[in-house]
């Protein structure tokens, strides 16, 4: 193998219910003015306590913005030409994944400090170096990959905890697809160190949902911050962000993604996947068909049982979709770049025996009920 030369930025973090009082210590040495973008229902329950700890700094917020609809170029320009954009230090990014992305697509291309405050436990973008870009619509566009993360992470998990539990739900789904996809994505090749480093990271985005998932969920739903909790927290934003840094090869989704999220943005044509359904819940039950097209049957069990214990979907029905538009999907999925990297072509032929499979499974759970 060809030896090449690579710099790996990995990102750094904070976690805890108090853990705002860093902020002075971590940000300071990056200026003053600090402009805080975020989204409505992010703002209204982190903006108050961010704003306490800053005073308590020798920063100064200069602005509150909202970050707009979607993480698209257009709202990066429109963020890039604001006044108080341009003055600003630094930015202080508070949200989810399309607002965090937002903030790293306009902020690390101007090689402006970036920091993170993750409001719900859903994705890892607080963590990783890539940016997800929408189009206009609302369908997916492409991977917009940085060179680094975010300077840092401040993970509040009393903030985490109070969110709707429907995103650590859907977080779940998208957490464990990270190993799946990026073990079989990686079969058969001869990996880098950093590569081999980030699938042997990549295990933890699986075991530590299967041990503390359910319980998580439970916790979270009523508004407990408890360890289970923290655990799958960690899972979902640092850990699968660490993963998602090392199996990025020469900035391609290699490792990094799969048949999973092929399923997931074959869907995003459809609007009710946008309007009704969230990202880690349908790549959640992508990772159902996935495992089942490798013939990985006893993993397959694993991760039904772990959807049918917290609900995450195991049917067709549970993300609105047609037979009609499942169809469409296949057509598309196979020539899609998620598993342009697989072992092995995905056919349609393949994902329709998975589907099968999956139904006869999910009505031997009706009939076992009845």
């Amino acid at each position: 193998m060809k030896l090449k030369n690579y710099e790996v930025h990995l990102p750094n973090y904070s976690i805890g219910d108090k853990i705002y009082d860093k902020i002075g210590p971590v940000c300071e040495s990056y200026g003053k003015k600090v402009l805080v973008i975020g989204g409505e229902k992010a703002l209204a329950a982190a903006y108050d306590k961010i704003k306490y700890y800053v005073e308590r700094t020798n920063l100064e917020i200069i602005g509150k913005e909202l970050f707009g609809e979607n993480c698209t170029y257009a709202t990066v320009e429109r963020l890039r030409t604001m006044p108080s954009y341009q003055e600003a230090d630094m930015v202080f990014g508070v949200g989810g994944g399309k607002t965090l992305d937002t903030v790293k697509c306009l902020c690390i291309t101007d090689d402006k400090p970036v920091f993170t405050f993750p409001t719900i436990a859903s994705n890892c973008s607080a963590c990783t170096s890539v940016s997800i870009m929408y189009n206009e619509d609302g369908t997916f566009l492409k991977p917009h990959f940085f060179v680094r993360p975010a300077m840092h992470a401040f993970i509040d998990t009393e903030i985490i905890a109070k969110a709707p539990s429907q995103y650590m739900w859907a977080g779940i789904g998208d957490t464990y697809a990270k190993y799946y996809e990026a073990t079989i994505s990686s079969r058969d090749e001869q990996l880098e160190h950093f590569t081999s480093l980030g699938m042997a990271v990549s295990r933890m985005c699986r075991d530590p949902l299967i041990d503390y998932g359910p319980q998580a969920f439970a916790d979270h739903k009523q508004r407990l911050c408890t360890y289970e909790v923290e655990q799958v927290v960690l899972a979902i934003v640092v850990t699968t962000g660490i993963a998602s840094i090392f199996l990025t090869k020469d900035f391609t989704p290699d490792y990094n993604s799969g048949l999973a999220h092929a399923v997931f943005y074959a869907m995003t044509s459809y609007p009710v996947i946008e309007k009704r359904h969230l990202h880690g819940e349908v790549v959640g039950f992508g990772v159902l068909l996935a495992l089942l097209v490798d013939q990985q049957y006893d993993e397959f069990e694993k991760i039904y049982d772990l959807n049918r214990a917290i609900g995450l979907p195991t049917s067709l029905d549970d993300i609105e979709i047609t037979e009609g538009q499942w169809k469409e999907c296949m057509n598309r999925i196979p020539d899609m770049s998620d598993v342009a990297h697989y072992p092995y072509k995905v056919t349609e032929k393949m994902l329709e025996d998975a589907m099968n499979i999956l139904k006869e499974r999910v009505r031997k759970d009706t009939y076992e009920k009845k």
